[in-house]
């Protein structure tokens, strides 16, 4: 894919198109002309180098920027797009573009906000220095507005996603009939919870899979070539590259999943990462499915009887609540959140999640999942590979330089809040009001003892050589983190069990957790 020719006429805007802002509606467009001005996108090493990207990511982004570009041509724009293997390429998005600047010297440059931080501050820079003015455009692929955040967190004590999430119901009329909340509840999270029976899961139709065409061909060979030693698989790859293609996806999750997804969303079984979840979230973040058209088949397949109130409430909170309040927390809170840490945790991340080869077979599956598709669903992220990861004490941003690169849909304005504040409890009750902790007792609840099994160790111990791993580093970690947690009102139970345990025990828990990190650093 070659550069375009430049024009003989002088370029009045050049916009800036990222990877995950691929939406021809978007903002930057506003005003814009084809035969006046061009769009500007470039593949670059440092977006799959600066965290160790795995190659389904690479693979998606790269692939969905192409088709992008190729649709926009077709639309009549003029594309500059420097591909991953110009000659020239200096390998940064800043670079890229100082030097796109010196040869095509636009009038202006027009972008949407970027997900991500950094970028931002790159782009601004390199514009800056060349002197062309940067116009960065709000992002309404949202349902709201940073300011609109600002001004939400700005006048309460804490920021809680409940009623933040109750503010944007009201405000555009999602499941509100007659203004009031569809049955009588805002949430229905407590009837989402349920479990396998020891048999598994029922048949479901599996996820729509898109077989790669020219295009995408092409990119997983370049993938393969350029990036060999990233973690990760390309046989497995059939994500939706178009807008088309996630609409497909959107209606064949609406149809044949969300009726049950309600119920199970939370539900763990070996072997399967999917199950009833919409693997959606990539083509949003990508800008590839808008938010409001997945809310509103949501809505509409509830009002038509085709799915339980608990389900379409259960998909549309985390879009409608969590996906707009993880960009408000993370915009409102950079530059400084990235390093946030205030449970102290200095651990390495243990090795097996480059490989796979966890001890214990409920984590193993899911990071085999991950490395293998770039995919796993919310709880095996939170509950299994999340949990094992803060009860380790693992460094928070090494968790986070993790998530950011093994999976498909992970862009750093959703990945970092869900991570270092939901997952890791790292930003000190910014996000959660409690740490999302749970012995093995959980993940053997939720999967029906499935990987329980398979396993040598019993959840139901604390202590000892059949002690869970988790069991035993859930106990230490109460009892590392004892004196912070203890004003919390949520974890005073947890805290309670943890005095009843004899000076021996907790001596015994915490010489064999230490062993146990040791062993697997």
């Amino acid at each position: 894919m070659s550069t375009a020719v430049q024009r003989s006429t002088s370029l009045r805007q050049l916009v800036i198109v990222l990877g995950d802002q691929l939406d021809p509606a978007a903002a930057a467009f506003d005003g814009c002309d084809p035969a006046h001005d061009a769009i500007w996108m470039a593949e670059v090493r440092e977006e799959s180098t600066h965290v160790w990207s795995a190659k389904a990511r690479i693979a998606l982004f790269l692939s969905a920027m192409r088709h992008f570009a190729s649709a926009r041509r077709a639309a009549g724009w003029t594309v500059h797009y420097c591909a991953l293997e110009d000659e020239h390429n200096t390998g940064t998005l800043a670079g890229e573009l100082a030097r796109t600047l010196r040869t095509l010297r636009p009038t202006g440059l027009r972008m949407t906000a970027p997900g991500d931080w950094r970028v931002l501050q790159a782009l601004r820079a390199a514009a800056a220095e060349a002197g062309v003015a940067l116009n960065v455009c709000a992002d309404r692929h949202f349902y709201t507005t940073v300011r609109e955040f600002a001004a939400h967190a700005g006048s309460r004590q804490s920021v809680r996603l409940e009623y933040f999430y109750r503010e944007l119901r009201r405000r555009h009329d999602v499941l509100m009939p007659d203004g009031r909340p569809a049955g009588g509840r805002w949430n229905f999270d407590a009837d989402n919870r349920a479990a396998f029976t020891r048999h598994g899961p029922p048949p479901r139709p599996h996820p729509p899979r898109f077989a790669p065409d020219e295009t995408t061909r092409e990119v997983l060979k370049l993938v393969r070539r350029a990036f060999d030693t990233h973690p990760g698989s390309l046989d497995e790859f059939s994500w939706p590259v178009t807008p088309d293609q996630a609409q497909q996806a959107l209606a064949a999750f609406v149809r044949e999943r969300l009726p049950q997804f309600g119920q199970w969303q939370d539900a763990l079984w070996p072997g399967q990462s999917v199950l009833w979840h919409s693997q959606l979230s990539a083509a949003l973040n990508l800008k590839l499915l808008d938010p409001r058209v997945a809310v509103n088949a949501a809505q509409a397949a509830w009002r038509e009887g085709a799915v339980p109130l608990a389900s379409a409430e259960g998909f549309i909170r985390q879009i409608l609540g969590w996906r707009e309040y993880v960009r408000g927390i993370y915009w409102t809170n950079m530059p400084h959140y990235a390093i946030a840490n205030a449970l102290g945790a200095q651990t390495d991340l243990p090795r097996f999640f480059w490989t796979g080869e966890a001890p214990m077979p409920c984590l193993a599956d899911a990071l085999q999942q991950t490395l293998r598709s770039g995919y796993a669903h919310h709880i095996q992220r939170l509950m299994v590979i999340g949990l094992y990861a803060l009860l380790h004490g693992v460094q928070p941003q090494q968790v986070h330089a993790w998530f950011l690169a093994v999976y498909v849909d992970a862009v750093e304005w959703v990945e970092m809040p869900n991570v270092l504040g939901m997952s890791q409890f790292a930003d000190d009750g910014l996000m959660a009001s409690k740490p999302y902790i749970a012995s093995g007792q959980y993940i053997r609840r939720m999967s029906a003892a499935a990987y329980c099994a398979q396993c040598r160790f019993d959840p139901s111990v604390r202590s000892g050589p059949r002690a869970c791993p988790y069991t035993l580093l859930y106990w230490d970690f109460l009892q590392r983190h004892a004196a912070r947690l203890a004003a919390n009102p949520r974890i005073a139970p947890q805290l309670r069990n943890l005095a009843r345990l004899s000076v021996t025990e907790r001596d015994t828990i915490a010489r064999q957790a230490s062993q146990w990190r040791e062993t697997l650093a």
